[in-house]
Parts: C-alpha cells; sequence; structure tokens
C-alpha cells in the first residue's frame, strides 16, 4: 500500500511538474535576438528591472511594430479578449455564458464599423495600424506555447488585422460613453413626470460646480421646488426604491490637472492624471516608451492599439478625463400596421434593412440572429416606452474613430497640442496639456454631435425632418482654456462648460466634488513639486457627506429619548474624520445613511416611474442638488404616508436601518466602530476567476483595504473600480516623473512582472516613470 501511494504521489508530482514545465516555457523572454519582417533597419528594447521597455527605431511605423510583437509577448489574452467583446464573439470561447453579451454586441456591428473606419482613415493611420498589426502577427508566428489562458482554453488565435485594432478602439469607447441608460431614464422620467419635476430632479449643476468657460450658468437647473407636483404623486412604500436609487453612480471616468509654471518653484508646469476603469489583472494599461526619427514619446498604451495614450514627449505632457458626454440618442421609430416591416421617416415609409448575424457557441450549436438597421443607425434589442428605437452614436458614424492622437509626438508646445487634440477622433475626453515653457492648457478631443431641433435628453422621433443631427461641431468651435490666472486647470468628469457656450455637450455630469476638492487643494498651494501632485491623487477627503452628518447630528440633538441604535450612531457621526481613510470611523455610517435616504426621499419618484419601465433606476449623478433642496425644505406629501410629512422621524428611522443593516453585515464589530476599510475591500481580479473562483490564490492579487471611495473622493476607488493609472509628469523633467498602476507588465502569472508594481499603486509610494537601469536588452532584426 505504501508503494503504491508512493507511486501516486509520484505521479502527482510528475504531471505537476510537466504541467508546470509547460506553462513556464510560455514566459516571454526580456533578452536575445529576434528577426521581424518589415522592419527597414534594426531597433532595439531595453527594458528596465520592472520590465518597461523603452523601444528605439528608424521611424514610427517600426516603433509600432516592435510594439506589437511586445503587446502581443506580454499581454495578448487580454487583447484577444477586447477583439472578441467589440465584436461578439467571446461565445466562442466561453460557451452560453457570453452569448447574451454577444447577441448585443453584433447590434452595434463594429466589424462592419471597424472595417469602414480603416477604408476612411489617412495613409500614415493604416499604415501604423498595418505595423502593429504585422508585429503582433510575428510573435504569433515565431511562438508555439501560449500565454496559460490559450492552453486552458485550447485556443490558437487567429492572426490580428488592422480592423482589430480599431475593435479594441470601439470597446474602449464604449466602456467610456456607449450607455443607453441615461436616456432611457430621462424618457421614462418625462412621461412618468410633470415637466417642472423632471427639471428638478435632472439638474446639470450641484453645489461644488467648477466651470472652465462658457459663463457661470448652468443649462438645466430650476431653484423652484416643485411642491404640487411632488404632493400630487401617488402612494409607494420605500421598498420600491431599494436598489433603484444609484446615489454613487460611479462612472468610468478620471482625474486630470494641470499646473503652471507659475505655482512651481522652478517654472515648471505638471500634468497629473488618474484614470478611474474597471480594475482587473493584468491592468488595462501597459507602459512604454518609443524613440524614432528625433522623437520620443511615452507613458501608457492599450494593448491591441499602436501608440502612447497618455504621457509626454520631450516638449508636451498630457492627460485625460471623460467628459460624460451625450453622445448616444434613440431615435424613437413610428410604425403601424398597415406598413409591416417598415418605419416612417422623412422621405416617407422605409423598410428596414435587415442582417443575418451568426454567433458561434462553444458546445452548443450556432446561433442565428435577424438585426434591423435604419437609416440612423441599428435597432436596439429593447423597445423604450413599449416603441423600438434606433441607435445614433458618435461611434458607429463615419470618420467619428481615427487615430489623430497618434501625432501628438510631434506637438511642440500647448497650442500646437490642442490644436492636434480638436482634430482627433475617438472616445470624447477633457485633455489637459503642459508644456516645457511652463504652460498649460485644456480642450476636448472627439466628435460631438451638432444637434438641431433638440438637446438630446429624451428620446424623440425624427420621422418629421424637423430635429436630428448636422454633422459634428468643428474642430475649431470646441472649448479651449490656455492658461488661466490661477495657475491649474482642474477636470473630473464634472461640467465644465457654462450656459453661454453655444453648444450641448452632455446633461448628466458627475457631482462636481472631486474638481472642486481638486482646485481647493491646488488653490492653496504654491512651489507645488510631483510629490504634492501625488498627494493630490491620494486624497480621500469627503466633504460632499458633510452635509449628512451634519443633518442626521442635528436631528438627534433635537430627540430627548434615544434608543441604543440611535445612540450607536450618534457616536459613529461623531467619530468620523470627515475623510475615506481605511481606518476613519464613522465612514461607512455616514456613505450608507446618504444611500437609504435618498431611496426613501426618491421612493415616490421611483414608483411613479416604475408604471411605465419595472426596470427604472434613478441614476441621476447631480441628484445631490435635488435631494439636499428636499432634505432642507421638507415639502409636505413626499414621504410615504407612514411617516406623515414628520422628516425628523424619518431621518431618526433611516439612522435605524443603516445601524441595523451595518450590524447584519458586519457581526462582530458595532457601526460605531467600523473602520471604512473592514466595509471597503479592494479586488483586483483575472477573467477566470470569476467563472473558476479555486484559481484565485494564482490569478487574483490579494484583496486589500484602502482609502478612498467611488465618486466623492479625488482617490477613486472601490471594489473593481479605481484609478487605473497614476501619473504625475512635467515635459521639463521627465526625470522626476511618478507613474503607478495595479499589477505589473506582464499578463502571465508565473513572471516576476505580474505583479511587482501592485504594492506601489496599493500604497501610494511614489514610483519613477523611468527605471534607473536598463539591464535587459532585445536586439530586433529585419529579417
Amino acid at each position: 500500500m505504501k508503494t503504491a501511494g508512493f507511486s501516486i504521489f509520484g505521479l502527482i508530482l510528475a504531471i505537476a511538474a510537466a504541467v508546470y514545465g509547460l506553462l513556464a516555457a510560455s514566459l516571454p523572454n526580456q533578452d536575445g535576438e529576434i528577426r521581424l519582417s518589415g522592419l527597414s533597419a534594426e531597433a532595439t528594447v531595453r527594458s528596465d528591472d520592472l520590465a518597461i521597455p523603452t523601444i528605439a527605431a528608424r521611424n514610427r511605423d517600426d516603433a509600432f511594430r516592435v510594439l506589437g510583437f511586445l503587446h502581443a509577448r506580454d499581454r495578448l489574452f487580454q487583447m484577444e479578449l477586447m477583439r472578441r467583446k467589440s465584436a461578439g464573439r467571446l461565445a466562442e470561447l466561453f460557451g452560453d455564458s457570453a452569448l447574451a453579451l454577444d447577441r448585443k454586441q453584433r447590434i452595434f456591428g463594429f466589424e462592419r464599423v471597424a472595417g469602414q473606419i480603416f477604408a476612411d482613415m489617412p495613409e500614415t493611420q493604416r499604415s501604423a495600424l498595418q505595423a502593429y498589426a504585422a508585429g503582433v502577427n510575428a510573435y504569433l508566428t515565431r511562438t508555439t506555447i501560449l500565454a496559460p489562458e490559450f492552453l486552458a482554453l485550447h485556443l490558437r488565435p487567429e492572426p490580428w488585422r488592422p480592423e482589430d485594432s480599431l475593435l479594441v478602439v470601439l470597446a474602449m469607447f464604449q466602456t467610456l460613453n456607449g450607455y443607453e441608460q441615461d436616456e432611457r431614464m430621462a424618457s421614462v422620467m418625462a412621461k412618468a413626470l410633470p415637466a417642472d419635476l423632471l427639471t428638478f430632479l435632472t439638474p446639470d449643476t450641484d453645489a461644488y460646480a467648477t466651470v472652465l468657460t462658457g459663463g457661470d450658468r448652468p443649462r438645466r437647473y430650476s431653484p423652484n421646488l416643485p411642491r404640487d407636483a411632488l404632493a400630487a404623486l401617488p402612494e409607494a412604500g420605500r421598498q420600491l426604491a431599494v436598489n433603484r436609487v444609484d446615489a454613487d453612480n460611479a462612472v468610468a471616468g478620471s482625474n486630470n490637472w494641470a499646473v503652471s509654471g507659475r505655482k512651481t518653484a522652478d517654472g515648471r508646469a505638471i500634468v497629473a492624471n488618474d484614470m478611474h476603469l474597471a480594475l482587473g489583472v493584468p491592468n488595462i494599461w501597459y507602459r512604454a516608451e518609443l524613440q524614432y526619427r528625433d522623437q520620443r514619446v511615452y507613458g501608457v498604451t492599450l494593448p491591441g492599439v499602436p501608440g502612447v495614450i497618455v504621457g509626454g514627449n520631450d516638449n508636451v505632457a498630457w492627460g485625460f478625463t471623460n467628459v460624460t458626454a451625450d453622445l448616444f440618442d434613440l431615435v424613437s421609430l413610428d410604425t403601424d400596421a398597415d406598413h409591416p416591416g417598415a418605419y416612417r421617416t422623412p422621405q416617407g415609409w422605409q423598410r428596414f434593412a435587415s442582417r443575418r448575424e451568426t454567433i458561434k457557441v462553444k458546445g452548443q450549436p450556432d446561433v442565428d440572429i435577424e438585426l434591423r438597421d435604419t437609416i440612423w443607425g441599428p435597432v436596439s434589442d429593447q423597445p423604450l416606452l413599449g416603441k423600438p428605437v434606433a441607435i445614433k452614436w458618435t461611434a458607429l458614424e463615419r470618420h467619428g474613430v481615427d487615430l489623430g492622437l497618434l501625432d501628438l509626438d510631434g506637438a511642440a508646445n500647448v497650442d500646437q497640442a490642442m490644436t492636434l487634440i480638436n482634430r482627433a477622433g475617438g472616445p470624447p475626453q477633457n485633455v489637459v496639456v503642459a508644456d516645457r515653457d511652463g504652460r498649460i492648457g485644456w480642450t476636448y478631443m472627439g466628435r460631438f454631435p451638432k444637434r438641431s431641433g433638440f438637446d438630446g435628453l429624451i428620446s424623440r422621433s425624427w420621422a418629421d425632418g424637423d430635429i436630428g443631427w448636422q454633422g459634428f461641431i468643428p474642430p475649431e468651435q470646441l472649448p479651449r482654456l490656455a492658461d488661466p490666472a490661477e495657475g491649474f486647470i482642474a477636470t473630473a468628469n464634472n461640467r465644465t462648460l457654462g450656459a453661454d457656450y453655444p453648444y450641448v455637450i452632455g446633461h448628466n455630469w458627475a457631482l462636481g466634488y472631486r474638481a472642486f476638492r481638486i482646485a481647493e487643494l491646488l488653490r492653496g498651494k504654491d512651489k507645488i513639486d510631483e510629490s504634492a501632485m501625488l498627494a493630490i491623487q491620494l486624497d480621500s477627503r469627503a466633504g460632499a457627506l458633510d452635509f449628512y452628518r451634519q443633518l442626521a447630528l442635528d436631528e438627534l440633538r433635537n430627540l430627548s429619548n434615544k434608543d441604543g441604535d440611535l445612540q450607536s450612531a450618534e457616536r459613529a457621526l461623531q467619530a468620523w474624520d470627515g475623510s475615506m481613510n481605511a481606518a476613519s470611523v464613522g465612514a461607512a455610517l455616514v456613505n450608507e445613511f446618504r444611500k437609504r435616504l435618498a431611496e426613501t426621499v426618491f421612493a415616490k419618484i421611483v414608483a411613479a416611474c416604475r408604471v411605465y419601465d419595472p426596470e427604472f433606476r434613478y441614476a441621476w449623478r447631480a441628484m445631490e442638488t435635488p435631494l439636499r433642496q428636499l432634505l432642507t425644505e421638507r415639502p409636505q406629501g413626499l414621504l410615504a404616508e407612514s411617516y406623515r410629512d414628520d422628516w425628523q422621524a424619518m431621518i431618526a428611522d433611516t439612522l435605524r436601518q443603516t445601524v441595523r443593516a451595518l450590524r447584519e453585515q458586519y457581526p462582530g464589530t458595532e457601526p460605531d466602530r467600523l473602520s471604512w476599510g473592514e466595509t471597503h475591500p479592494i479586488s483586483v481580479r483575472h477573467p477566470f476567476t470569476k467563472a473558476v473562483p479555486q484559481l484565485a490564490a494564482l490569478l487574483d492579487l490579494p484583496a486589500f483595504a484602502s482609502p478612498g471611495c467611488a465618486s466623492v473622493c479625488v482617490r477613486v476607488m472601490d471594489n473593481a473600480h479605481g484609478a487605473s493609472e497614476r501619473l504625475v509628469l512635467s515635459p521639463a523633467h521627465p526625470e522626476d516623473a511618478i507613474l503607478q498602476m495595479p499589477g505589473g507588465q506582464s499578463g502571465h502569472f508565473l513572471s516576476a512582472h505580474y505583479r511587482d508594481q501592485q504594492a506601489f499603486w496599493q500604497n501610494g509610494q511614489p514610483a519613477a516613470l523611468f527605471g534607473a537601469s536598463k539591464p535587459h536588452l532585445l536586439k530586433v532584426l529585419p529579417e
């Protein structure tokens, strides 16, 4: 028996060793020599101790050819998922579980769109994509053992096409701006509520508005409380609104700001940028430096796409935040029984265009779907208020996407950079720039619809021809700001424009507190350096929650008899330090109290809207404005009948509910001792472990408690959402730059560079943009 036992144990060890050997054989080599066909001259890749490469090549296309090779070497599975998700081809890998997502993606027709974008591009951009694809395919051709994910799925990837890079760009566009929910929400509200109540509930401003240009006036705001409309709402229980009011409403967004030379000790201008996206391993970004001709460009790249996304060259640095623009209209389609298979247009009744798509499903028969298109765009799979709607979206328009951002490699100053940025297509961004002469600027990148006859807030029929799009806003008419007197510019997905700007860019802006807080911290500082900029990125003050702490304390002060729950709440409120630090006591209670207050106060609103859409959620990002006004003015008839218009009783009851909910969720700790970190673990996970949690120890990064919060802290950090990088960069002194990101360069879990950057990012430790030494050399020779 012992012999048999040892034999079985030895067999297991041998199998494990063989599996490990196979996996280890797929680890990339940073040294040596390779050959790439199409290369015009020898190139080199010198990598530092974190495996961050510096590519030196004769020209830009050669550099992109090498970058494609490196991206494939280190992040091929990430690239594969991105192109498949965009094209609606995940079910080929993951079976039925991905079928619904593939159906949704096929509606957009991104494969067709990518082909059109490529055909429309200038020759220099097509050449860049072709060179990059050649580099990816060179890796596929010469590599026999691919990364572990491919081995697990028994997958050999198809060759990379130039259009696949555009699928990755479109996937990022969709992440940042491809959502229907804002217009669906507003359209249902417009149907269910009086006009004055709709305006009250959908303002475009808040107490923290930080506008850069276009005057101070907002477009959508009325300070008048619509008391009659509120009182006329039908009775509804609070439970109808549970999880139907999104008080955090975190978005794919970012912080960015720039300080000019007048606020630094030596006249340098500095850019800071942290982009808030889904957290995962590997991280979405890949660090790199590219040198070609007499140019150098460096920062973070997006695997699957040539070029540097955020970073700098020798003269200019730049950073992005999502504009939170309205680029997406749902065109209400007029149909009737007398015209089957047709819809009304300004030119009369027209038949729907039909296309048939086949979705391959792993382990299952193929699934054929029929999709419909209109003159405005594809028909959504979800009707709105009982009518079909077509999707009109800048990402699907001719010339809505390009790679004009590549030309920032040659920008010599702020003015040149902003001109290039204005002409570039892609996901619209606020871009802040700084140059080596100490100047700073801000402008928009991307295409914005030029609407006629309407503002795009709610779904409308375009059949009469009196409303629609008239192309895009001309690049020269996009907003700009250069060298403001304050010496800094800050954006954080907030409203940056006043009503004097002639075009409507958006409606549902992010709460302005992050931009307000950044400006508050910058305004009080001089002789700013890179470490001071990083400290602002790590700020976890949550001043937008002060209102709720004070509201609760004021009501508790007026109560003569406080039960145990209220006493616990009062102790927690008094203990809170105003920040969302890991050790902050009371932060969890204030945060949960605000969420539950919003659900209670807006319960009748949600109930009225759910009559027309059972899935309705109130997720207006500036709901802070109506919520505070309602809690301050306390109109009659809004609260549930059980409260009899007693707002004090409602607030006390909500505090009790909050305490009890926290006790139930965290039974080992009383709410007045509960730290934010205990309630706020941050997970950075690999895509596989969602389906196979047993792999978490190998593939995921350990969960940790972190300062920061979802939407009211500069340090945006929530479970699986947060700062995907932190960059601080002066183009005049890149040697002092800081760059942090989660995980590491490699997507291979056995690599030493799978998680070697995590500690800097997790702990907020300064990490150099460039390594002090570059011990690894890979020579890349023409084939």
